[in-house]
Order: C-alpha cells, then structure tokens, then sequence
C-alpha cells in the first residue's frame, strides 16, 4: 500500500474521526486518504485556528483530535494552538508534513522536532516507508493513552513510498490504575485526622466516574468540592460546590479554601493560578496531589503527600479504607448553615456592586449577567484570554465540565473563536458562546468565514474596550504612554455582517432584544454582540497575576 493510504486506515482503525487542518501540497494526499477512510475534515481558514478547533474538539471528545498541516509554514502558522495545547495536555495528533530528506536547500526546510518539543508537544516522525506505519500508530497511542500533544513528522519521500498492510492496529488501550494500597491508606489517613477539607479537581478529573467517586469520598469525610478553571462545572448541581479555585474564586469560596487543614488537588496540577500564588493555601494546610502521571507530582508546589493514580479509582479506594478509619460519616467541613450560604453567595452575580454603565458603555458585570438569564442553561462557554475574562468565567454558569472550554495554559489572545468552533463541532447538541476581546476577535476574525460556511448557530459575545487592556491598566497607573495598545472606535458589527453573521451593538442591557429574537429563531448562522464595556479600572484577577510576575 502507499504509506499515506495506510496511515489513514490505520488511524481510522483506531478511532480517528475528526481532523482540522489547512491544506497544501505536502499534506493534500494524506487528507484525502483519511477523508475516504471516514474521517470528517474541517476546513479553516488559519493554521492557527485549525489548531485551536482540533485542541476544543479534543478536550469536549474525550479522544485524540487530528490535525492535518502543510510543510514548513502550515507547521509554523499552528504553532500557537499547538502550544496551548501542549501546556494543556490536550490529546492532539498533529499530521505535520515535511520535505524529504535529500531536500537540503528547500526553504520549507525546518527542524519540526525541535520546534515540537520547544512547545512542550512529543515530537514523533516517520523515519522509512517500511516502518511509518509503526511510527504513525505509536504516534496516535500517545496522544491518546498519555494524553498528550504529539506533532509527527512526515517527510514528503516518505509519504510517497510504499509498506505493507499486516492489517488493523490493536484498539486495546492501557487500563488506568489505582494508587497503591500503600499510598491510598496514607490519603486516608490525612483525610481521617482533618477537620475542614477541601478537594479542587482538576483537568485529569474530568469525567463522570472521577466526579461520582469523588463526590462520595467527599461525602464520606465532610468535604467541600471546587475545581480549576478547566474543569469548570464538574460539581455542578451539589450543595457543597465551591466553583473555581484561584483568582476566579468568590469571596466565600477563597475564605473556604485557604482556611482548609487539608487541600486535595485531584488530576489539578495546583499552579499559580489555581491556588492564587498561593495564596489560598495557608500555613496550617496539608496539601495532597492526586496524578496518575508522577511527573506531576509537586511540580508547581511542594505537596506533603503525592500519590500516583487513576483519579476515579484512587478516590473509590481512599473511600473504602476511609470508611473502615472512620466508622462513620464525617460531617467535616459541612454544615446546614454553610449550605445556605453557599446556596446565597456561591455565585459572583450574588455578590453586590455598584454598576458603572452611563448608557454610552455598559458594565461587563451587568451584561454578562443579563446574558446568563438570557441563554439557555444547556450551553458551552469558550473563552478568549484578556482582562475582559474573568466576566464570563465567573458570570455565566455552565452546566457541567463539558459546558467550559477555557483554552489559557499558553494564555495568547485570539484562540477563542476557534476554540468556540471546535467546541460547536464537538457537540452540536449544546448553544455555544463565545466570549472574546476586541483584540482577539480581530485577530482570530478570519475564523468568522469557518463558523458562517458551517451554519453554525453560536452567541459570539465581544467585551469591546477599545484596547489591550491588560496592558492599558497594568502600566497604566505607573503613568506610561499608552498610544501603543489603545484603537479608536470600530464598528464591529458592521465588519462582522461582512460575514454573513447577525450582529447587535449593545451598550445597555436593553439593547439585548436582537438576541432574544434570535435565539427564539436560532437561525443557522452566528449571532455577533459588539458589546462597549466600561474600562475605568483593570480586573482584579488579572491585578493579581501581574503582581504574582
């Protein structure tokens, strides 16, 4: 067989579905053979948003992503969604075509391991027709069993060659495993000998089996429950969910969390911005870390106790031996009282404050809120980085960890559309909004063609301040020229029509009416607000993490 018509059965074999891509000349054959083998291609119109689709698609799937890339700049356009998500741990095969080994001079010419591994991605390649097909295979294995981000190499002479077929992969994938009986008693015994604990699941927890095991666990020991901003929504619907951990935290749920004797990082890699730089996690705490990669372990922070495994199967067996320490259920840190104030001020919508809209712009806390009432509670909120997004995060509920797509391990602006769309892809079931800065909708704006060609019926929602705004009210005070990151007035609305997309500027909340009528017709195309937020002072959250660099 040709090398690319086996790639593609092969990948096809193993459950490869779905790819994303740019198409040229170095990858058109292997696109074409994974096309007839099955798998759906989706055309941008930017590498980079081709990356940013297949890392949303990926996270929502649950499975490995294809991306499908032309040789030198297909490679290098991507790099930035590629690099999220690297961080990300997203399960990603990036098809990175290359030139062929004899082309010395061609100015395609580029390292792509080394380029992939600077990233943080596996660097694979095919290194002869008569084993590319165990290279490809192998390749797809780790994205999918490790989850992890592999770019593969594939030369254009190879491409070309010629192997055997010995016939369909092996489907198997390695079992998760439980800590060791050894570790698991000593997490019970933490949980045993603490009064007020607290468990912040992270990405690696994302799944119904890790969110019943630990809500059991949790139940078994008086526990309150809350995540990082990625696994947004996985206790959604307990009494004792806290929401997200970090600078995202209500003031309730950070009082909560730093005043725990015992934290619990489940699948959480407990980074800066999960604990506030630390912040949230006092002198008193004894913090445990739940991976089942090793390498995890105390990275970010040292940890008292690490323990190594699957997150639903190390909970289920904590749970069992916790049952036999206790003989009981711990009431721990819940009580009726606490549940009515969780019930009262879980929420940042709860939390007062003075609207600053003066009918020309409107307080992004006032719109956001006006939005969650608006849309429907089925939904999927993809955010774009910048000082706007903390309003959506903390703003607009989700129903559970597949309703937020919160691409921002490598925090670049511009990736929230595409994201968004990878996102409406993955799951055509649930209303997606997307929340974007001005500064990344007009970057990433090329993404806005992909979303009309699709029929793609999303809420794309643009906190317009007119600037980078991060950077105007982080040198701002210091009393710096700000010319190089503030733009006069766009009409956004009108550029977005250009597309083909509906389109309402709002600067109250009574110029929402547009979106009311079009989510009662919910026609097969996006809906753009161009909302004019008030800018007077930076967001806290963000205050925070300049102050933490």
């Amino acid at each position: 067989m040709k090398v690319t018509d086996a790639i593609a059965r092969a990948l096809a074999d193993l459950g490869a579905d779905t790819m994303f891509g740019v198409v040229g000349s170095g990858n058109f054959h292997l696109t074409n053979a994974l096309i007839s083998n099955g798998v759906r291609y989706i055309a941008a119109r930017h590498e980079c948003g081709a990356a940013s689709m297949a890392d949303a698609w990926a996270r929502l799937a649950g499975r490995p992503a294809l991306l499908t890339l032309h040789q030198g700049p297909g490679l290098t356009n991507a790099l930035t969604g590629i690099t999220e998500a690297a961080k990300s741990r997203t399960p990603l095969l990036v098809l990175a075509a290359d030139v062929s080994a004899s082309a010395v001079t061609s100015n395609f010419r580029i390292d792509v391991s080394a380029i992939a591994s600077g990233t943080g991605a596996t660097a694979a390649r095919l290194h002869s027709a008569a084993f590319a097909l165990d290279d490809a295979v192998r390749a797809y294995r780790t994205a999918r069993d490790e989850r992890r981000t592999v770019v593969l190499g594939l030369p254009l002479d190879v491409q070309a060659g010629e192997c055997s077929w010995p016939g369909s992969p092996d489907p198997m994938r390695a079992e998760p495993v439980a800590a060791s009986q050894q570790q698991a008693a000593a997490l019970a015994a933490v949980l045993a000998g603490a009064r007020r604990k607290v468990f912040v699941a992270g990405r690696g927890a994302r799944s119904p089996a890790a969110r019943a095991a630990l809500e059991q666990l949790a139940d078994s020991c008086g526990a309150l429950l809350a995540t990082s901003a990625a696994a947004k929504g996985l206790f959604r619907g307990s009494p004792w969910d806290l929401d997200v951990s970090g600078g995202f935290a209500s003031p309730l749920a950070a009082e909560l969390i730093a005043n725990a004797d015992v934290l619990v990082g489940w699948g959480c890699s407990l980074n800066m911005w999960t604990t506030r730089h630390g912040t949230l996690i006092g002198e008193q705490t004894t913090v445990v870390q739940v991976d089942d990669d090793p390498s995890a372990l105390g990275r970010h922070r040292p940890v008292h106790l690490g323990v190594t495994g699957d997150v639903a199967l190390t909970a289920s067996a904590v749970a069992d031996l916790l049952g036999h320490l206790l003989g009981r259920h711990d009431t721990g840190y819940r009580s009726e009282e606490l549940k009515s104030g969780l019930a009262a001020r879980r929420r940042w919508r709860d939390v007062p404050y003075d609207d600053e809209g003066d009918g020309d712009r409107i307080d992004p806390r006032t719109l956001t809120i006006a939005l969650d009432d608006l849309l429907p509670a089925e939904r999927i909120v993809a955010i774009d980085s910048g000082n706007f997004m903390g309003y959506p995060s903390m703003f607009l509920s989700v129903p559970d960890q597949d309703g937020f797509c919160f691409t921002q391990a490598y925090q670049s602006i511009g990736l929230g559309l595409a994201s968004a769309i990878g996102s409406a892809i993955a799951r055509p079931d649930r209303l997606v909004v997307a929340a974007l800065g001005d500064g990344g909708a007009l970057m990433g704006i090329s993404e806005l063609e992909t979303a009309v060609r699709l029929q793609l019926p999303m809420v794309i929602v643009i906190y317009d301040d007119e600037a980078y705004g991060a950077e105007v009210h982080h040198f701002g005070p210091d009393g710096y020229p700000l010319d190089t990151v503030r733009f006069p007035p766009a009409d956004l609305a009108a550029i977005v029509r250009g597309f083909g997309c509906d389109a309402v500027t709002v600067r109250t909340a009574g110029d929402l009416g547009p979106v009311r009528d079009w989510l009662a017709a919910r026609p097969a195309r996006p809906i753009v607000i161009d909302a004019k937020v008030t800018s007077d002072h930076g967001a806290w959250w963000l205050e925070e993490a300049f102050r933490g660099h």
